[in-house]
């Protein structure tokens, strides 16, 4: 039914080795991952901590005109990328709260993850007759450090379903995907999740046609094997 999710899928051909990382093609579950969100409450802070984690520093990314929050890139694969996001200083305080509950850290988090999609209006729609409810379908721009301006589709990040591990979907269209510009070294290797209503969870990611494994666990988190110079690392 979500002929636009699972067409995006891709043959591997290649080896992951850590240390070297080469970028290569992924398959299944990985070649629907547009993007990882790492929230934090401080940039700086998000940055660094990567940083000692993977051994590739965050380029950054540009600000988000009225959402209050500006964010920094690393590659994950051709294209996927990590986004470290947090709030913007330049900016007044947004009348909404920041998205992926910002406001609200104490510390940096793997928050939710971004599926590649396209015609969202349609998949929105499939979705909801299946029981998962997406966001809106919304607009998204920013400007890059260079002076490129970047825009996007997607169903609005807002809507949480399942504590961010069910994903929102983004379309880049024509637009640059953020991937080629950011600093490469790190590729995803492994996405899975833990849920306390575990099954529920599972049955609505395979209905949008994502085979994210989801085990019992205290609460909602994201957890993503990331292969970068300083070896295999669980991000969550």
């Amino acid at each position: 039914m979500y002929r636009y999710v699972t067409a995006m899928f891709v043959a591997l051909s290649g080896v992951i080795v850590a240390g070297s990382v080469p970028q290569v093609e992924p398959r299944g579950l990985l070649a629907a991952v547009d993007h990882l969100v790492y929230a934090t409450p401080d940039l700086q802070v998000g940055i660094d901590r990567i940083e000692k984690m993977l051994g590739v520093r965050a380029a950054p990314g540009g600000q988000h005109p009225g959402r209050g929050t500006r964010n920094a890139l690393i590659a994950l694969g051709p294209r996927t990328y990590l986004e470290i996001i947090g709030p913007d200083p330049a900016q007044p305080t947004p009348a909404q709260p920041r998205p992926f509950g910002i406001d609200d850290l104490g510390e940096p988090r793997l928050m939710a993850w971004a599926a590649k999609g396209q015609d969202l209006e349609h998949l929105a729609g499939e979705a909801a007759r299946g029981g998962v409810k997406l966001g809106e379908v919304i607009p998204g721009s920013r400007q890059r450090a260079d002076g490129v301006m970047l825009s996007w589709r997607y169903t609005d990040p807002r809507t949480v379903v399942a504590g961010g591990i069910v994903p929102f979907f983004i379309d880049w269209g024509t637009t640059p995907h953020p991937s080629a510009a950011a600093p490469q070294g790190a590729s995803l290797v492994g996405l899975r999740a833990e849920h306390p209503e575990a099954e529920q969870v599972q049955t609505m990611l395979r209905r949008l046609g994502l085979d994210v494994p989801v085990q019992s666990g205290p609460r909602a988190a994201l957890v993503a094997t990331i292969s970068a110079p300083r070896g295999r690392v669980e991000l969550r």
